[in-house]
Protein backbone atom coordinates (compact mmCIF):
# COMPACT_ATOMS: atom_id res chain seq x y z
CA UNK A 1 0.00 0.00 0.00
CA UNK A 2 1.39 3.37 -1.29
CA UNK A 3 1.79 6.17 1.51
CA UNK A 4 -0.98 8.72 2.12
CA UNK A 5 0.66 12.23 1.98
CA UNK A 6 -0.86 14.00 4.40
CA UNK A 7 0.03 17.98 4.66
CA UNK A 8 -0.04 19.46 8.01
CA UNK A 9 -0.48 23.42 8.03
CA UNK A 10 1.52 24.84 11.27
CA UNK A 11 2.93 21.66 12.26
CA UNK A 12 4.77 21.14 15.28
CA UNK A 13 7.12 18.80 17.18
CA UNK A 14 4.54 18.39 20.22
CA UNK A 15 2.08 17.35 17.55
CA UNK A 16 3.90 15.41 15.00
CA UNK A 17 4.79 13.12 17.96
CA UNK A 18 1.39 13.02 18.97
CA UNK A 19 -0.06 12.62 15.02
CA UNK A 20 2.80 9.60 14.44
CA UNK A 21 1.13 7.95 17.52
CA UNK A 22 -2.41 7.87 15.66
CA UNK A 23 -3.74 4.20 14.35
CA UNK A 24 -2.26 3.42 10.30
CA UNK A 25 0.54 6.14 11.01
CA UNK A 26 2.94 4.02 9.48
CA UNK A 27 0.76 4.16 6.25
CA UNK A 28 1.15 8.02 6.55
CA UNK A 29 3.89 10.70 5.61
CA UNK A 30 3.61 14.26 7.26
CA UNK A 31 4.51 16.96 5.73
CA UNK A 32 4.76 20.70 7.55
CA UNK A 33 3.07 23.35 5.66
CA UNK A 34 3.49 26.88 6.93
CA UNK A 35 5.40 27.50 10.02
CA UNK A 36 4.08 28.19 13.54
CA UNK A 37 6.36 31.56 13.69
CA UNK A 38 4.49 32.53 10.03
CA UNK A 39 1.18 31.90 11.33
CA UNK A 40 0.58 33.24 14.50
CA UNK A 41 3.57 35.82 15.12
CA UNK A 42 2.89 39.60 13.96
CA UNK A 43 0.00 40.95 11.49
CA UNK A 44 -0.53 37.89 8.66
CA UNK A 45 -1.16 37.93 5.64
CA UNK A 46 -3.46 35.68 4.05
CA UNK A 47 -2.74 36.18 0.46
CA UNK A 48 0.78 35.58 1.41
CA UNK A 49 0.43 32.64 3.10
CA UNK A 50 -1.78 31.07 0.62
CA UNK A 51 1.28 31.89 -2.21
CA UNK A 52 3.99 30.42 0.13
CA UNK A 53 1.72 27.13 0.66
CA UNK A 54 0.55 26.56 -2.99
CA UNK A 55 4.73 27.19 -3.77
CA UNK A 56 5.09 24.08 -1.58
CA UNK A 57 2.59 21.80 -2.64
CA UNK A 58 2.97 22.98 -6.73
CA UNK A 59 6.66 21.56 -5.83
CA UNK A 60 5.96 18.49 -4.47
CA UNK A 61 6.56 15.89 -6.03
CA UNK A 62 3.97 12.86 -5.38
CA UNK A 63 0.64 12.79 -4.38
CA UNK A 64 -1.74 15.55 -2.10
CA UNK A 65 -3.86 13.43 -0.47
CA UNK A 66 -4.96 15.74 2.83
CA UNK A 67 -4.55 19.25 3.97
CA UNK A 68 -5.35 19.07 7.60
CA UNK A 69 -5.04 21.87 10.46
CA UNK A 70 -5.36 21.74 14.39
CA UNK A 71 -4.83 25.70 15.04
CA UNK A 72 -7.10 28.64 14.85
CA UNK A 73 -7.55 31.42 12.51
CA UNK A 74 -5.53 31.93 9.93
CA UNK A 75 -5.01 27.66 9.70
CA UNK A 76 -8.85 27.01 10.21
CA UNK A 77 -9.71 29.47 7.12
CA UNK A 78 -6.59 27.95 4.78
CA UNK A 79 -7.86 24.74 5.56
CA UNK A 80 -10.71 24.91 3.32
CA UNK A 81 -9.64 27.45 0.73
CA UNK A 82 -6.21 24.87 0.03
CA UNK A 83 -8.55 21.92 -0.27
CA UNK A 84 -10.79 23.07 -2.68
CA UNK A 85 -7.81 24.51 -4.61
CA UNK A 86 -6.11 20.69 -4.94
CA UNK A 87 -9.17 18.29 -4.24
CA UNK A 88 -8.77 17.37 -0.80
CA UNK A 89 -11.70 16.82 2.01
CA UNK A 90 -12.58 19.77 3.80
CA UNK A 91 -15.25 21.42 5.03
CA UNK A 92 -16.73 24.63 3.68
CA UNK A 93 -15.30 27.88 4.32
CA UNK A 94 -18.34 29.74 4.80
CA UNK A 95 -19.03 27.44 7.59
CA UNK A 96 -15.32 27.36 9.31
CA UNK A 97 -16.10 31.40 9.36
CA UNK A 98 -19.39 31.08 10.89
CA UNK A 99 -17.53 29.37 13.69
CA UNK A 100 -14.57 32.09 13.99
CA UNK A 101 -16.54 35.25 13.46
CA UNK A 102 -17.74 35.25 16.84
CA UNK A 103 -20.76 37.71 15.88
CA UNK A 104 -22.07 35.50 13.11
CA UNK A 105 -21.88 32.44 15.11
CA UNK A 106 -24.22 33.68 18.06
CA UNK A 107 -26.66 35.49 15.05
CA UNK A 108 -26.83 31.55 14.10
CA UNK A 109 -26.80 29.61 17.25
CA UNK A 110 -29.91 32.02 18.01
CA UNK A 111 -31.62 30.60 15.02
CA UNK A 112 -31.51 27.00 16.58
CA UNK A 113 -31.33 26.77 20.43
CA UNK A 114 -31.63 29.03 23.41
CA UNK A 115 -28.85 28.01 25.73
CA UNK A 116 -26.22 30.90 24.59
CA UNK A 117 -26.15 34.64 26.41
CA UNK A 118 -27.39 38.18 25.58
CA UNK A 119 -24.91 39.66 22.96
CA UNK A 120 -24.12 42.54 20.81
CA UNK A 121 -21.97 44.72 19.24
CA UNK A 122 -20.27 47.47 20.36
CA UNK A 123 -19.22 50.31 18.22
CA UNK A 124 -15.89 50.64 18.30
CA UNK A 125 -15.97 53.79 15.81
CA UNK A 126 -18.16 55.71 18.14
CA UNK A 127 -17.20 58.85 20.45
CA UNK A 128 -18.63 57.38 23.38
CA UNK A 129 -19.18 53.90 22.92
CA UNK A 130 -22.07 51.98 25.23
CA UNK A 131 -22.46 48.41 25.82
CA UNK A 132 -25.42 46.95 23.45
CA UNK A 133 -29.19 47.68 24.28
CA UNK A 134 -29.99 44.82 26.75
CA UNK A 135 -27.05 43.38 27.61
CA UNK A 136 -26.37 44.12 31.07
CA UNK A 137 -23.11 44.11 33.62
CA UNK A 138 -20.69 41.85 34.34
CA UNK A 139 -20.12 41.35 30.82
CA UNK A 140 -17.45 40.31 28.28
CA UNK A 141 -15.83 42.50 25.55
CA UNK A 142 -13.95 40.92 22.79
CA UNK A 143 -13.12 40.58 19.31
CA UNK A 144 -14.60 38.91 16.41
CA UNK A 145 -12.02 36.93 16.02
CA UNK A 146 -8.38 36.60 18.49
CA UNK A 147 -5.96 34.28 19.58
CA UNK A 148 -6.15 32.22 22.65
CA UNK A 149 -8.64 35.08 24.31
CA UNK A 150 -6.29 37.81 23.61
CA UNK A 151 -8.14 41.10 23.90
CA UNK A 152 -10.58 39.58 25.80
CA UNK A 153 -11.68 41.76 28.82
CA UNK A 154 -14.19 40.64 31.65
CA UNK A 155 -15.87 44.25 32.84
CA UNK A 156 -18.26 44.98 35.82
CA UNK A 157 -18.81 48.93 34.76
CA UNK A 158 -18.81 51.61 32.85
CA UNK A 159 -14.97 52.62 33.71
CA UNK A 160 -14.07 49.30 33.33
CA UNK A 161 -15.64 48.92 29.62
CA UNK A 162 -14.01 52.14 28.75
CA UNK A 163 -10.88 50.80 29.54
CA UNK A 164 -11.84 47.35 27.68
CA UNK A 165 -13.19 49.35 24.20
CA UNK A 166 -10.03 51.73 24.42
CA UNK A 167 -7.67 48.64 24.50
CA UNK A 168 -9.42 46.59 21.81
CA UNK A 169 -9.52 50.02 19.48
CA UNK A 170 -5.83 49.77 19.22
CA UNK A 171 -5.18 45.74 18.90
CA UNK A 172 -8.48 44.60 16.95
CA UNK A 173 -6.66 45.46 13.90
CA UNK A 174 -3.97 42.66 14.07
CA UNK A 175 -6.03 39.93 13.01
CA UNK A 176 -9.37 42.33 12.17
CA UNK A 177 -7.69 42.60 8.93
CA UNK A 178 -6.55 39.50 7.77
CA UNK A 179 -9.55 37.89 8.50
CA UNK A 180 -11.43 40.87 6.50
CA UNK A 181 -9.82 39.20 3.70
CA UNK A 182 -10.99 35.70 3.91
CA UNK A 183 -14.94 37.32 5.01
CA UNK A 184 -14.37 39.04 1.26
CA UNK A 185 -14.34 35.78 -0.54
CA UNK A 186 -18.36 35.23 1.18
CA UNK A 187 -21.29 35.72 -0.37
CA UNK A 188 -22.53 37.20 2.98
CA UNK A 189 -26.38 37.26 3.93
CA UNK A 190 -27.94 40.68 4.53
CA UNK A 191 -27.75 40.67 8.56
CA UNK A 192 -23.66 40.09 8.25
CA UNK A 193 -23.62 43.33 5.68
CA UNK A 194 -21.01 46.17 6.75
CA UNK A 195 -19.89 43.90 9.94
CA UNK A 196 -16.53 43.38 8.65
CA UNK A 197 -13.60 41.69 10.66
CA UNK A 198 -13.01 44.11 13.15
CA UNK A 199 -16.28 44.40 14.90
CA UNK A 200 -16.34 43.79 19.39
CA UNK A 201 -19.03 42.02 20.79
CA UNK A 202 -20.39 41.99 24.15
CA UNK A 203 -21.45 39.46 26.41
CA UNK A 204 -23.43 38.79 29.24
CA UNK A 205 -20.55 36.88 31.71
CA UNK A 206 -21.67 33.05 32.47
CA UNK A 207 -21.03 31.06 35.23
CA UNK A 208 -21.06 27.91 36.71
CA UNK A 209 -18.48 25.19 35.68
CA UNK A 210 -17.20 25.45 32.03
CA UNK A 211 -17.04 22.16 29.69
CA UNK A 212 -16.04 21.41 26.33
CA UNK A 213 -17.20 19.22 23.70
CA UNK A 214 -15.22 17.38 21.15
CA UNK A 215 -17.26 16.35 17.99
CA UNK A 216 -16.76 15.54 14.45
CA UNK A 217 -19.26 15.04 11.33
CA UNK A 218 -18.75 12.94 8.61
CA UNK A 219 -21.34 12.08 5.81
CA UNK A 220 -23.61 14.77 7.80
CA UNK A 221 -24.05 12.79 10.75
CA UNK A 222 -22.65 14.84 13.62
CA UNK A 223 -20.94 12.87 16.64
CA UNK A 224 -19.71 13.95 19.61
CA UNK A 225 -17.28 11.06 21.44
CA UNK A 226 -16.20 13.71 24.77
CA UNK A 227 -17.08 15.95 27.18
CA UNK A 228 -14.18 17.48 29.22
CA UNK A 229 -14.14 19.95 32.59
CA UNK A 230 -12.04 23.22 32.71
CA UNK A 231 -11.45 24.07 35.82
CA UNK A 232 -10.17 28.00 36.50
CA UNK A 233 -7.91 29.01 38.89
CA UNK A 234 -9.31 30.49 41.95
CA UNK A 235 -10.74 33.73 41.35
CA UNK A 236 -9.79 34.20 37.82
CA UNK A 237 -10.91 33.27 34.25
CA UNK A 238 -7.07 31.85 33.12
CA UNK A 239 -7.61 27.83 32.97
CA UNK A 240 -5.93 25.97 35.61
CA UNK A 241 -6.55 22.54 34.12
CA UNK A 242 -8.50 20.93 31.20
CA UNK A 243 -9.69 16.96 32.81
CA UNK A 244 -11.08 14.38 30.88
CA UNK A 245 -14.12 12.37 31.04
CA UNK A 246 -16.14 14.84 32.20
CA UNK A 247 -17.71 14.52 35.99
CA UNK A 248 -20.81 15.97 35.20
CA UNK A 249 -24.53 13.95 35.30
CA UNK A 250 -24.94 11.86 32.20
CA UNK A 251 -28.42 13.94 31.60
CA UNK A 252 -26.37 17.22 31.32
CA UNK A 253 -23.90 15.26 29.03
CA UNK A 254 -26.85 14.44 26.94
CA UNK A 255 -27.72 17.72 26.71
CA UNK A 256 -24.54 18.97 25.61
CA UNK A 257 -24.49 16.56 22.93
CA UNK A 258 -28.12 17.86 21.54
CA UNK A 259 -27.16 21.38 21.77
CA UNK A 260 -24.31 20.80 19.83
CA UNK A 261 -25.84 18.47 17.36
CA UNK A 262 -28.75 20.94 16.58
CA UNK A 263 -25.87 24.26 16.14
CA UNK A 264 -22.98 22.08 14.39
CA UNK A 265 -26.01 21.58 11.83
CA UNK A 266 -26.94 24.68 11.84
CA UNK A 267 -23.61 26.25 10.73
CA UNK A 268 -23.57 23.32 7.68
CA UNK A 269 -19.94 22.14 8.44
CA UNK A 270 -19.14 18.56 7.23
CA UNK A 271 -15.94 16.24 6.60
CA UNK A 272 -14.52 18.40 9.64
CA UNK A 273 -13.85 18.18 13.48
CA UNK A 274 -15.49 20.66 15.73
CA UNK A 275 -14.76 21.75 19.78
CA UNK A 276 -17.50 23.60 21.97
CA UNK A 277 -17.27 25.36 24.87
CA UNK A 278 -19.77 25.88 27.56
CA UNK A 279 -21.13 26.75 31.08
CA UNK A 280 -23.18 24.16 33.14
CA UNK A 281 -24.80 26.05 36.27
CA UNK A 282 -25.62 23.51 38.70
CA UNK A 283 -27.90 26.00 40.65
CA UNK A 284 -30.51 26.53 37.91
CA UNK A 285 -29.67 23.27 35.71
CA UNK A 286 -28.76 25.67 33.08
CA UNK A 287 -26.20 25.55 29.96
CA UNK A 288 -25.39 28.11 28.19
CA UNK A 289 -22.87 28.26 25.00
CA UNK A 290 -20.02 29.85 24.91
CA UNK A 291 -18.39 29.45 21.90
CA UNK A 292 -17.72 27.01 18.98
CA UNK A 293 -14.46 25.77 17.67
CA UNK A 294 -14.14 24.53 14.06
CA UNK A 295 -11.31 22.35 14.78
CA UNK A 296 -10.89 19.58 17.31
CA UNK A 297 -8.73 20.73 20.51
CA UNK A 298 -4.61 19.89 19.86
CA UNK A 299 -4.29 20.46 23.23
CA UNK A 300 -6.67 17.83 24.34
CA UNK A 301 -4.89 14.71 22.14
CA UNK A 302 -3.16 13.44 24.72
CA UNK A 303 -5.94 13.29 27.18
CA UNK A 304 -7.62 10.87 24.92
CA UNK A 305 -4.68 8.96 24.75
CA UNK A 306 -4.46 8.50 28.22
CA UNK A 307 -7.98 7.41 28.62
CA UNK A 308 -8.94 6.17 25.17
CA UNK A 309 -5.89 4.88 23.59
CA UNK A 310 -6.04 7.23 20.71
CA UNK A 311 -5.13 11.00 19.93
CA UNK A 312 -8.42 12.92 18.82
CA UNK A 313 -6.00 13.74 16.00
CA UNK A 314 -7.02 10.54 14.58
CA UNK A 315 -10.94 11.45 14.07
CA UNK A 316 -9.06 14.87 11.96
CA UNK A 317 -6.76 12.40 9.60
CA UNK A 318 -9.29 10.10 9.37
CA UNK A 319 -11.74 12.57 7.94
CA UNK A 320 -9.58 14.10 5.31
CA UNK A 321 -8.80 10.56 4.26
CA UNK A 322 -12.47 9.61 3.98
CA UNK A 323 -11.89 6.60 5.91
CA UNK A 324 -13.67 6.03 9.65
CA UNK A 325 -13.26 8.57 12.44
CA UNK A 326 -14.63 6.99 15.21
CA UNK A 327 -12.49 6.59 18.63
CA UNK A 328 -11.78 3.68 20.54
CA UNK A 329 -13.79 4.29 24.41
CA UNK A 330 -11.86 3.49 27.52
CA UNK A 331 -8.72 1.63 26.09
CA UNK A 332 -5.84 3.52 27.35
CA UNK A 333 -3.88 2.80 30.45
CA UNK A 334 -5.79 5.50 32.99
CA UNK A 335 -9.49 6.57 34.08
CA UNK A 336 -9.16 9.94 33.49
CA UNK A 337 -6.68 12.66 32.46
CA UNK A 338 -5.75 16.48 32.30
CA UNK A 339 -4.29 19.05 31.17
CA UNK A 340 -2.90 21.66 33.57
CA UNK A 341 -1.52 25.18 32.51
CA UNK A 342 0.96 26.31 34.58
CA UNK A 343 0.67 30.22 35.11
CA UNK A 344 2.68 32.95 36.46
CA UNK A 345 0.22 35.94 37.11
CA UNK A 346 2.44 38.69 37.16
CA UNK A 347 5.28 40.30 34.63
CA UNK A 348 9.21 39.34 34.69
CA UNK A 349 11.89 37.23 33.52
CA UNK A 350 11.82 33.16 33.27
CA UNK A 351 14.90 31.62 34.31
CA UNK A 352 16.73 27.90 34.70
CA UNK A 353 14.04 27.03 31.94
CA UNK A 354 14.91 22.88 31.92
CA UNK A 355 16.51 21.48 28.97
CA UNK A 356 14.65 19.14 27.00
CA UNK A 357 16.81 16.29 28.68
CA UNK A 358 15.71 17.57 31.65
CA UNK A 359 12.12 17.53 31.00
CA UNK A 360 12.50 13.58 29.71
CA UNK A 361 13.90 12.83 32.76
CA UNK A 362 11.03 14.08 34.95
CA UNK A 363 8.50 12.42 32.56
CA UNK A 364 10.73 9.21 32.86
CA UNK A 365 10.52 9.83 36.91
CA UNK A 366 6.91 10.59 37.49
CA UNK A 367 5.05 8.18 35.51
CA UNK A 368 2.07 9.44 33.53
CA UNK A 369 3.28 12.47 32.95
CA UNK A 370 4.48 14.88 29.77
CA UNK A 371 5.63 18.37 30.01
CA UNK A 372 5.76 21.11 26.78
CA UNK A 373 7.61 24.82 28.19
CA UNK A 374 6.05 27.87 26.75
CA UNK A 375 8.98 30.57 27.70
CA UNK A 376 12.58 30.14 26.94
CA UNK A 377 15.46 30.56 28.99
CA UNK A 378 15.76 34.33 29.82
CA UNK A 379 11.86 35.33 28.50
CA UNK A 380 9.64 38.30 29.94
CA UNK A 381 6.47 37.30 30.09
CA UNK A 382 4.59 40.07 29.02
CA UNK A 383 6.53 39.73 25.36
CA UNK A 384 5.24 36.02 24.98
CA UNK A 385 2.64 36.21 21.91
CA UNK A 386 -0.72 34.50 22.29
CA UNK A 387 -1.39 34.76 25.99
CA UNK A 388 -4.49 35.60 27.88
CA UNK A 389 -5.35 39.44 29.38
CA UNK A 390 -4.43 37.98 32.84
CA UNK A 391 -1.40 35.45 33.09
CA UNK A 392 1.67 34.12 31.33
CA UNK A 393 1.71 30.56 30.58
CA UNK A 394 4.83 28.66 32.17
CA UNK A 395 4.24 25.14 30.93
CA UNK A 396 1.33 22.65 30.33
CA UNK A 397 1.66 19.37 32.27
CA UNK A 398 0.02 16.34 31.10
CA UNK A 399 -0.89 13.85 33.76
CA UNK A 400 -3.25 10.44 33.31
CA UNK A 401 -4.42 8.47 36.19
CA UNK A 402 -6.74 6.89 38.22
CA UNK A 403 -8.38 9.39 40.58
CA UNK A 404 -8.09 13.33 40.38
CA UNK A 405 -5.51 12.93 43.67
CA UNK A 406 -3.47 10.92 41.76
CA UNK A 407 -3.56 13.68 39.07
CA UNK A 408 -2.69 16.69 41.26
CA UNK A 409 0.19 14.75 42.96
CA UNK A 410 1.41 14.18 39.75
CA UNK A 411 1.12 18.13 38.72
CA UNK A 412 2.41 19.26 42.08
CA UNK A 413 5.89 16.95 41.52
CA UNK A 414 6.42 18.25 38.19
CA UNK A 415 5.88 21.65 39.14
CA UNK A 416 8.58 21.22 42.24
CA UNK A 417 10.66 19.40 39.46
CA UNK A 418 10.38 22.59 37.10
CA UNK A 419 12.15 24.78 40.05
CA UNK A 420 11.69 27.82 37.82
CA UNK A 421 12.70 31.37 38.87
CA UNK A 422 11.67 34.80 38.14
CA UNK A 423 13.54 38.14 38.12
CA UNK A 424 11.24 41.51 37.79
CA UNK A 425 11.75 43.55 34.76
CA UNK A 426 13.74 46.69 34.49
CA UNK A 427 11.19 49.62 33.00
CA UNK A 428 14.02 49.50 30.62
CA UNK A 429 13.23 45.53 29.75
CA UNK A 430 16.22 44.39 31.86
CA UNK A 431 16.39 42.34 34.89
CA UNK A 432 15.53 43.05 38.09
CA UNK A 433 16.18 41.74 41.52
CA UNK A 434 14.51 38.08 42.07
CA UNK A 435 10.82 37.41 42.81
Amino acid sequence: MSEKNIFVIGLDDANLNTLLSVPDAREYRFHPLLTTQELQVGEVSVPGLLEKAEGVLNAFDGSIDAIVGYWDFPVSTLVPILSERYGTRSTTLESVVKCEHKYWSRLEQQKVVEEHPRFGRVDLEARDPRPPEGVRYPMWLKPALSYSSELAFGVKNEEEFRAAVEEIREGVGRVGRPFQYILDQLDLPPEMEGIGGQVCLAEEALSGIQVAVEGYVHHGEVTVYGALDSINYPDSSSFLRHEYPSTLPEPVVRRLHDVSERVIRRIGMDSATFSIEYFYDPRTDAINLLEINPRHSQSHAELFEYVDGVPNHHCMISLALGKDPRLPEGAGRYKMAAKWYYRWFADGVVHDVPSREDLRRIEREIPGVRVDMVPGEGQRLSQMPEQDSYSFELAHVFTGGDSEEDLREKYDRCVAALNLTFNRPTPEGRDGTNT
